[in-house]
């Protein structure tokens, strides 16, 4: 059984058990999320498409952790003209564990 649900701006397939990184939640540890914007749920070559999301379709979590990604570097420059510009970014995160697809 697996779901496609939509956070952040995104889209992510899972499926009970699996470990994803959302963009940044304002939930603290340890608490359960849940997931209302279902997209898709299958279950055993069953598959249940919503028109956007699918009525009464839950997907239920875990908050595992907040962080940051691995920093990334943005290096600007123009050749022969003296401009450099470096940046440096670390996008936050939400990590979540999948407990349970209620659909």
């Amino acid at each position: 059984m697996y779901a496609i649900i939509e956070t952040g701006g995104k889209q992510y397939r899972v499926q009970e058990g699996d470990v994803i990184r959302v963009e940044k939640l304002e939930i603290a540890d340890g608490e359960a999320v849940k997931f209302d914007k279902v997209l898709l749920v299958a279950d055993e070559g069953k598959l249940n498409v919503g028109k956007p999301y699918v009525d009464g379709a839950v997907v239920e979590g875990l908050v595992e952790k907040q962080g940051k990604a691995k920093k990334i570097i943005i290096f600007k420059y123009k050749a022969k003209k003296d401009y450099r510009k470096k940046q440096g970014h670390r996008q936050p995160f939400t990590q979540i564990k999948i407990e349970k697809i209620v659909g």
